[in-house]
């Protein structure tokens, strides 16, 4: 199957089944929600009722995701994905028996907009380690931007399906047409082939403590200081510079006086430029931190630019590149988090990511509703595009750092192995040949000197005085009894060498028979 690199994830036969069913289930989510916003506000003509809604469904990732992730990286994946569906499809008939007939009525639609938050939050991190599966580590990016463009597309067509239906017959069968669309995910997961599914390697052990809980997560999280700094710079544009759904309205009924009709048609300009975001996503080779802080950049300077939009026309325009570039942002930072971590905690790692999306829409929408009320829309747009733009300036400043301690961390490694045994001799060998030049200040010193410990594969520079040979390798069958020797594997390569600074990875213990 010949497809370009923007769909180079679908050449996977388990990935594309998986797309297809995940679309279906997109579309009919879409619909759902936009059925019960609608019968909320129907029933009490109240948006701040509708937005209740929304934070009961929102609610339990903040509590749930984190058990989740627990689950996901210890639990097999498709029994409690298939649990999970059964579960979504049985809350959506309910909505549908609620609409029909109006027993319960408000209570029973919170009632259960709380059950599909907690199915989802635990479903989530199960869902997300289990899809990764499907594509090897190489297509595990595009996959994700192509995760971004079904749900950005199906987003549209279930909205504007469902806009039409809930005119037509009312929102029941919205939600009859969600629950069933949750058999396509049910025949996904069986058509899916184990044999072709691609596993992560197995974490180290220092990795993977025993209790293997959420307490493990944090505390391996806490391990992993770029992660962090991409977590944190996603919160931060996730509650400042991602909640458009607060400030285009503020926008529209405010300085753009563009009512209802144009924020609909900002919304619609909004999600056209996610699909355009998560195409953008798909073509490119690596999703890189460089990516990361540049879309971040990006989507902050345009955010202050909007707020000085003139006009609907303008104002659109702009936030045509802010949709993408948020997208490019959740791709980038949903790939690095799975890439850079252990596929052992790659479940952990996703209800963190999940819980971070959460709470930076819970802090950032009320925010910046009430600096719109206070300060004025224009006013809150280009105070929170300055705050992310600081902040993703911060940040790239610290990956930076972190990524060049890494690079510095590598190179001595590299620098250690056999494989930089002539360099290491070349170095030895300049030493011998400038050594006459400063024969007697060296050796008035090396009295004082102690006198260096040889380590196996070490190769230090020979000081003047010494034995002849005293810094020679050993032979081959000592390096290869050290290589071969299974009690000090977990210490070789930790012993510096007291003149290169380099590691030896032949190094024993003190004591090791071998040594």
């Amino acid at each position: 199957m010949a497809l370009g690199a923007t769909f180079a994830a679908l050449r996977h036969r388990n990935y594309r089944i998986w797309a297809a069913a995940g679309f279906v289930s997109v579309i009919g989510t879409w619909m759902q929600v936009l059925g019960v916003n609608w019968f909320v506000l129907a029933e009490t003509g109240s948006a701040t009722s509708m937005g209740f809604t929304v934070l009961l469904q929102a609610l339990p990732t903040l509590v749930l995701s984190v058990w989740g992730g627990a689950l996901a990286d210890r639990v097999p994946a498709k029994p409690l994905l298939i649990g999970a569906q059964a579960a979504h499809a049985l809350l959506a008939a309910g909505l549908a028996v609620v609409a029909v007939t109006g027993a319960g009525g408000l209570p029973a639609i919170y009632a259960i907009s709380l059950a599909t938050g907690a199915v989802s939050a635990i479903e989530g991190p199960v869902m997300g380690r289990w899809a990764s599966t499907l594509v090897d580590r190489d297509s595990l990016g595009n996959a994700l931007a192509l995760g971004s463009l079904t749900n950005s597309a199906g987003r549209i067509l279930g909205m504007s399906l469902g806009a039409v239906v809930v005119a037509a017959v009312g929102p029941a069968l919205l939600f009859a047409a969600n629950a069933a669309s949750f058999v396509a995910v049910v025949v996904a997961l069986f058509a899916v082939r184990e044999g072709e599914r691609h596993a992560g390697a197995a974490a180290p052990a220092e990795a993977a403590p025993a209790d293997g809980g959420i307490r493990a997560g944090f505390r391996y999280l806490l391990g992993q200081p770029v992660v962090l700094v991409a977590l944190a710079l996603s919160f931060v544009l996730g509650s400042l510079g991602r909640n458009y759904q607060v400030t285009m309205a503020a926008m529209s009924d405010g300085p753009l006086h563009g009512g209802a009709s144009g924020y609909g048609f900002l919304s619609t300009v909004f999600a056209v430029g996610t699909v355009l975001g998560a195409l953008f996503a798909a073509r490119r080779a690596e999703l890189s931190y460089a990516v990361l802080v540049g879309a971040g950049l990006l989507a902050s300077g345009l955010q202050i630019v909007a707020g000085l939009a003139p006009g609907t026309l303008s104002f659109a325009a702009v936030i045509l590149p802010v949709a993408a570039a948020a997208v490019v942002i959740d791709t980038t930072v949903g790939a690095r988090a799975q890439l850079d971590t252990d596929y052992a905690m790659r479940g952990r790692v996703l209800a963190a990511l999940a819980v971070t999306g959460s709470v930076s829409a819970a802090v950032g929408a009320p925010l910046l509703g009430w600096l719109a009320e206070h300060a004025g829309p224009r006013q809150t747009l280009v105070l929170a595009g300055t705050v992310t733009a600081v902040a993703t300036a911060a940040a790239g400043v610290a990956l930076d750092r972190l990524r060049e301690r890494r690079l510095a961390h590598r190179l001595t490694r590299v620098l250690a192995v056999p494989a930089a045994r002539p360099v290491r001799r070349a170095a030895a060998t300049a030493a011998r040949v400038v050594r006459p030049a400063g024969a007697g200040l060296v050796a008035a010193t090396a009295v004082a000197l102690p006198r260096p410990t040889v380590l196996a594969g070490a190769s230090p520079v020979a000081l003047p005085g010494a034995r002849r040979g005293a810094g020679r390798l050993r032979s081959g069958r000592a390096a290869r009894a050290a290589q071969d020797c299974a009690g000090c594997a977990p210490h070789r390569g930790r012993r510096r060498s007291r003149w290169t600074g380099l590691r030896s990875p032949f190094a024993h213990r003190d004591g090791c028979p071998a040594a």
